[in-house]
Order: structure tokens, then C-alpha cells, then sequence
């Protein structure tokens, strides 16, 4: 199989891109997938609310366009496709309107078929496009795809699932983030988050997802103080406290953008943990207001 050197290359019956495997808090902004160019481009369209087997970051080639029953065993799945409008002579670039067009189409399409936003569950959301002589062949669509991964941190892999990923999050969900606890290394920052059941002993939670504006990714230290602002304001909204001066000494807050890579195609969505850092709790602190979460005093 041939190795890509372009970013975000990966393939189907036709050579697909792939916009997705960034990993969150800046650790991992590469989006270069393995691909390999198979079988003669056409002008065809994939389908909707189907499943495939692969997800491109094996080593093995993917003969032909082959969806598969969501029902039966699969790695991705396509919850929408869409399409771009004519006038290009080859695929959008990354970092292009139409692929930050297509991408934030597909966010809300993927959050609309999960039942809340994908980014509160261990999900990955994909968008691929033609290739290039796909592109010339006539093909204009964009594919919309998620994948189950065994965890929101650094170093995911795709989990190999039965069953549709349709409404996964609207109800109580083995997919949805939650209680957690926190790994650190030097100088006590947050290297990785382990999803906990709720009734052990924790020190971290899943408050939310604050959508950030379109702003340069942040390289210095100063560039994340509106990442930690906006996911106070998270935080308090989930806790049930005021976002005041004083929320800082209620607790602390990991932040988790989405890879540099991500960021160039559009994905603006930051997911917020609660951190309590001097402590461990059992139970959710959802909702628990300024008595469960005291300000401290040390």
C-alpha cells in the first residue's frame, strides 16, 4: 500500500480525504491519514446512514466502496452526505471556505444524529471529499462519518462496533463523557483524563463543549486565557454556581481544544472539564450549586 506525504488523504472506490484524527489540547494537530490510491475514480455519490469496515488508519487497503449494515461488525459510519457547489476545477484545500462550509455542516449533521453534540461522547467526526481525478471525473460530495474511539485523549484508537451511532447521546450512554480522573505530570498539569464510573472516587468531570470564535490557535501561554474564560462559563453553568471572581476557588478546569489541524478545517469546539485538583468526590457534581461546590479557602 502507498503512504501519503498530503494531508488528510485517504481512499475509497475513489481516494478520499479524510478531515479528522486530530487529538485534543494541541497534542497531536497532524491530520496526515495513510491512504492508497485504489481502483479507477468515477463520478459516483455514497450513501447516507450506511457503515464501512475500515477507517483508512489500517494498513490494509480497502478493495472496492463496500457500506456495510450498521448492524453488522464496522468502524465508521456515514450519518450525511453532502455537496459542494460547482466552479472548482479540484478539490477544496484545507483550511479553504468550502471544506470550513462542509465541515461545519457536517458538525451540526453529526450533533443532530447523536442526539447532542458528538464532542460530549468518545466520537470522532470525519469529513472526506474526492480526490482529485475523482473531482475531474465529476464527483462534488462531501461525506459526514463518525467513529466510536476509546477515549477523547491523546492516542485514541477507533473501536470496531455493532450498531448505529444514531441517537447514541440522547439518552444515558456508555459513548457519553463523564466522571473522570486525572493523570499529571510535571508541575501537576493534566497529561491525560480516564473515564471513571460516577460512585468511585474522582477528581474531574465533563462540564461541556464551549464553542469558541474564529481566532487563531493558541501557541502562547497568554493566547488561552479566553479557552479557560469560556470554559469557566461552562463549568458554572453546570455546576450551578455564579460565573464570578470566585469560581476560580471552586474549582479548576482542563481545557481540551481540538489539534491545530482540526482548527484550520473549522472545528471550533473546545470540550471543558471540571477539575477540583485538591480533592476526589463520589457522585456528579452536576447541578450540585455553592454548597457542593465551596469556595476554598486554602
Amino acid at each position: 500500500m502507498q503512504r501519503a506525504t498530503r494531508t488528510l488523504i485517504a481512499a475509497f472506490a475513489v481516494a478520499t480525504l479524510l478531515v479528522g484524527c486530530g487529538a485534543p489540547h494541541g497534542l497531536d494537530g497532524d491530520l496526515t491519514d495513510d491512504w492508497a490510491a485504489l481502483g479507477p475514480p468515477g463520478p459516483f455519490t455514497p450513501a447516507a446512514g450506511v457503515c464501512h469496515e475500515a477507517d483508512f488508519a489500517d494498513a490494509v487497503p480497502v478493495a472496492a466502496y463496500a457500506p456495510v449494515d450498521c448492524t453488522l461488525p464496522h468502524r465508521v459510519e456515514t450519518v450525511h452526505v453532502g455537496a459542494f457547489s460547482a466552479g472548482r476545477s479540484e478539490p477544496p484545500p484545507i483550511a479553504s471556505t468550502e471544506l470550513r462550509t462542509a465541515f461545519a455542516d457536517c458538525d451540526q449533521r453529526a450533533t443532530g444524529y447523536v442526539g447532542d453534540n458528538w464532542r460530549a461522547g468518545r466520537l470522532r467526526l470525519a469529513v472526506a471529499v474526492p480526490s482529485g481525478p475523482g473531482w475531474v471525473a465529476g464527483s462534488r460530495w462531501y461525506r459526514c462519518d463518525l467513529m466510536e474511539v476509546t477515549t477523547a485523549e491523546a492516542g485514541a484508537r477507533v473501536v470496531t462496533r455493532t450498531g448505529s451511532l444514531r441517537d447514541g447521546l440522547r439518552t444515558a450512554s456508555p459513548l457519553r463523557l463523564g466522571c473522570q480522573q486525572t493523570r499529571t505530570g510535571r508541575g501537576g498539569v493534566v497529561q491525560n483524563l480516564v473515564t471513571v464510573d460516577c460512585a468511585t472516587p474522582h477528581d474531574a468531570e465533563f462540564a461541556g463543549v464551549w464553542q469558541s470564535p474564529d481566532r487563531p490557535y493558541p501557541r502562547r501561554s497568554v493566547d488561552w486565557a479566553p479557552f479557560y474564560a469560556g470554559c469557566r462559563t461552562i463549568l458554572a453553568r453546570y455546576a450551578g454556581v455564579p460565573d464570578d471572581t470566585d469560581l476560580a476557588y471552586r474549582s479548576d478546569v482542563v481545557v481540551r481544544p481540538p489539534g491545530a489541524g482540526r482548527w484550520r478545517v473549522g472545528d471550533r469546539g473546545v470540550r471543558c472539564y471540571l477539575w477540583l485538583g485538591d480533592r476526589k468526590v463520589t457522585g456528579s457534581l452536576k447541578g450540585v450549586g455553592p454548597t457542593g461546590l465551596p469556595v476554598r479557602t486554602k
